[in-house]
């Protein structure tokens, strides 16, 4: 599941935003499906860092797997479902290229469900949905370079995991 942007900025700013955990609050509000990004194992964020993120249906339990800066930088995250469900598996790739004043980034997402949980698959569709939607509304108004990153990562960085696009894109796979 991909989704692309060029943005209006340096890619070393973008890349900076995107791992600057404990600043996320600046440009991420909360919502009923983030309540943050919490216990960060460092700071500034390296690879082998680790956080967790709670939500209505689980707990992401991140490792930042792969950190190229300003390149590219790699997220897993499986969640541990509530009420021992089990776990969806979520790998959030992010590739920034610079193209002169701008810069291309790419966020690919994928999503392993468990066969066990394919019940709850239009559930959990739906709350990715909500997600991006209420990341997507966000006044595209924005008065700096990093403000522009922000707002772009805003409207597709969280476990959503759709392109702006096209909310129907969502194909999870079963593991």
């Amino acid at each position: 599941m991909p989704s692309e942007a060029d943005i209006r900025c340096p890619a070393e700013t973008i890349f900076d935003l995107i791992t600057d955990f404990r600043g996320q609050d600046r440009w991420l509000t909360m919502s009923s499906a983030f309540h943050g990004t919490h216990e960060i194992s460092s700071n500034p964020v390296t690879l082998g860092t680790t956080y967790r993120e709670p939500g209505p249906f689980g707990v992401r339990h991140g490792r930042v797997t792969e950190f190229e800066r300003p390149a590219k930088v790699t997220f897993h995250q499986p969640m541990t479902m509530r009420l021992g469900l089990g776990t969806v598996d979520v790998t959030v790739r992010v590739t920034l290229i610079p193209a002169g004043a701008t810069t291309h980034v790419k966020r690919v997402v994928t999503i392993g469900i468990p066969w066990r949980l394919k019940p709850l698959q239009p559930l959990l569709i739906r709350e990715f949905r909500v997600e991006s939607a209420r990341t997507c509304s966000r006044s595209t108004r924005t008065p700096t370079p990093s403000g522009r990153a922000a707002q772009w990562i805003t409207s597709v960085t969280r476990m959503d995991a759709i392109q702006r696009a096209s909310p129907t894109a969502i194909r999870p796979t079963f593991l």
